[in-house]
């Protein structure tokens, strides 16, 4: 058997996570539209009950994002992978801020656009994770 080790932890730490955050999302959108003809009063209950996986989750996605750049020689990385890492960042934040919107907002404006931005946010930055993962 292979042995583990804490980068091997780390990775498998922040795929869970991501997971758990993206993946959540995306069922969530599947489920809140029924939800909503079906049992509108289980709506508020159903969000914060993700809300208490999904937070934590973020937590640790930004901890061993940041771990595992600590671990990378970003100065000698070339510009593609330095803008892609700029962009990832972006799209964390900009996920993070649209889920804040959606959660705290009180029109269905603010929960739509929050959750939709939120989700196409998710979506980019675990792209981006991708990408630099396999760069060279």
């Amino acid at each position: 058997m292979i042995s583990p080790t804490a980068n091997s932890i780390r990775v498998f730490l922040h795929l869970i996570a991501v997971a758990i955050w993206v993946g959540g999302q995306i069922v969530l959108a599947g489920i809140v539209p029924k939800l909503r003809t079906a049992a509108p009063e289980a709506l508020t209950t159903v969000a914060r009950a993700f809300a208490r996986i999904a937070w934590p989750a973020m937590i640790v996605i930004v901890f061993t994002g940041a771990w595992g750049l600590s671990t990378e020689h970003v100065g000698d990385k070339n510009t593609d992978y330095m803008v892609t890492l700029m962009i990832k960042m972006l799209m964390v934040g900009a996920a993070i801020i649209a889920t804040i919107i959606h959660s705290a907002g009180a029109s269905k404006l603010a929960k739509a656009l929050g959750g939709a931005l939120g989700l196409l946010c998710s979506l980019a930055a675990a792209y981006g994770g991708v990408l630099l993962a396999h760069a060279s």
